[in-house]
């Protein structure tokens, strides 16, 4: 159990921290209105249509900052809080998804690439560890590679997601002051409501990290 901790507890404070920053970040820069004046919807929409993307749908989806880009059904979904909101959170959030449409329409290998594993890893991440542990109670250590191998397929995905995400925001930052849906003095806010985000990435893939060694050492002690 201590040796799990010791694993576990860096990657898991990590994202602590990150999930705050992000709530922070975002709740004080939802109540900044941009200059402008256009929702999260609108802005969605300007940079897709000034892409060509005229076929990629804008829909609202319930949560919050369940925002996402959908590339095989082409359509991005906005959080109620971003659709409808004209604040430079709000704007920040829906140019980075619209960053994954364009990454989409350009064919940028990483998100196809994290696009084909998707399937595989929904079941790896949590078939893998119960094959993992199954193999090490009945000491069947073949498979418990299988299981561990399994799982490492989320660690390829965190890893993978890690440009796609920041590729995105670069993508959101330009756009939205080149297009001037925002000044370059409320990029500030832009910053640090996309760069609380993709710290959120970081943390996910050291926590993937992290468990994959710590499954891995058991492993190597059973050998």
């Amino acid at each position: 159990m201590i040796m799990y901790l010791l694993y576990a507890v860096p990657g898991l404070l990590l994202g602590l921290y990150a999930q705050a920053k992000v709530k922070s970040a975002f709740n004080k820069y939802s109540k900044v209105r941009t200059r402008r004046g256009l929702t999260g919807a609108q802005a969605a929409r300007a940079i897709l249509d000034a892409n060509g993307l005229y076929d990629v749908a804008v829909e609202r989806v319930k949560g919050f900052l369940s925002d996402h880009y959908d590339p095989r059904s082409r359509v991005l979904r906005l959080s109620p809080g971003v659709y409808d909101n004209p604040s430079i959170a709000s704007v920040g959030v829906a140019a980075h998804e619209s960053g994954h449409a364009l990454q989409h329409a350009k064919g940028y290998w990483p998100l196809q690439l994290r696009t084909t594993i998707v399937p595989t890893v929904q079941v790896g991440s949590w078939l893998g560890p119960i094959i993992f542990i199954i193999g090490l109670i009945i000491n069947w250590i073949s498979l418990a590679e299988v299981g561990l191998i399994f799982f490492g397929l989320t660690v390829v995905f965190a890893i993978v997601t890690l440009p796609v995400e920041i590729d995105a925001s670069r993508r959101a930052k330009a756009v939205l002051v080149s297009q001037g849906i925002v000044s370059p003095e409320e990029r500030k806010g832009v910053n640090a409501v996309l760069d609380a985000a993709a710290l959120t990435y970081v943390a996910a893939a050291i926590q993937a990290i992290m468990i994959f060694l710590y499954y891995a050492s058991l492993l190597s002690r059973r050998n």
